[in-house]
């Protein structure tokens, strides 16, 4: 069920104090990860604190619609689709919002499996499950000539923002962890590995390379048909797992998937 939201760089102070800003709620595979094809439910909010040019859910970041669920109406939502015991909160990026914290508090009273897709930028106290931190190389940049909106004037914005080793190390200590990288081609790697030596260094828990992610660019089908062949011999190459896009595989770009 596609609801909309007002949210751009706000945090749940800035919309009514028992909601969050929600652009989508639905029931599907788990299209990423660790747990690609488990059966879950998708609460996306709406805001985010950077602007990748290739952002799959631009209605959350780029053009933030205009709408809002109580807390207890999302828990009614999800309790709906009775054979799912996964909820997966994403965005946009979820964790600028406060309310986040009380959903996620509320879902692990319920007995439900939590994942929270974050970019790595913000560290929450709260019962997550999995954190599925997908840290921005700057491939991710929207530079003029790749800005989906405008000329580039998000650009020093996302740069200076998007990376935040204490947040990272802070999630990769506290939480069951992936480390899910969006590669656009051959050269992201080294800045993968480097980023990967300094998050290592940061964070107290070890970090497995097969805790390590690589994941082709692309919102459809046709575009992940010219790079996932690359990015998966580059999995084998330097000794990380390759995940798919599975529910653009399925539905290419279709919404609600």
């Amino acid at each position: 069920m596609p609801v909309s939201s007002t949210a751009d760089d706000q945090t749940a102070d800035d919309v009514d104090g028992a909601a969050l800003p929600i652009n989508e709620l639905f029931y599907s595979l788990q299209g990423e990860g660790k747990l690609t094809g488990t059966p879950s439910v998708f609460v996306r909010t709406s805001g985010c604190n950077l602007r990748c040019w290739f952002c799959d859910s631009y209605h959350t970041s780029w053009e933030p619609t205009h709408g809002t669920m109580s807390i207890d109406d999302i828990l009614e939502e999800i309790q709906s689709h009775g054979d799912a015991d996964h909820v997966v909160l994403t965005g946009g990026e979820p964790l600028i919002h406060d309310k986040a914290v009380t959903l996620l508090e509320r879902l692990d009273d319920l007995g439900y499996h939590t994942t929270v897709e974050t970019n790595g930028t913000i560290h929450r106290d709260a019962p997550i499950d999995l954190a599925s931190i997908s840290p921005k190389l700057a491939s991710s940049t929207p530079t003029a000539e790749k800005d989906p909106k405008g000329d580039g004037e998000w650009a020093d914005r996302h740069e200076d923002r998007r990376t935040d080793f204490d947040a990272l190390g802070a999630l990769v200590d506290d939480y069951d962890t992936q480390l899910k990288f969006v590669v656009t081609g051959p050269d992201d790697l080294p800045e993968i590995e480097s980023l990967l030596a300094d998050i290592r260094s940061t964070a107290a828990s070890r970090i497995p390379d097969s805790d390590v992610l690589l994941m082709p660019e692309g919102t459809t089908r046709d575009e992940l048909d010219a790079r996932r062949n690359e990015v998966a011999d580059l999995a084998m190459e330097y000794g990380y797992r390759y995940t798919p896009r599975l529910h653009v595989d399925l539905w290419n770009d279709a919404p609600e998937t």
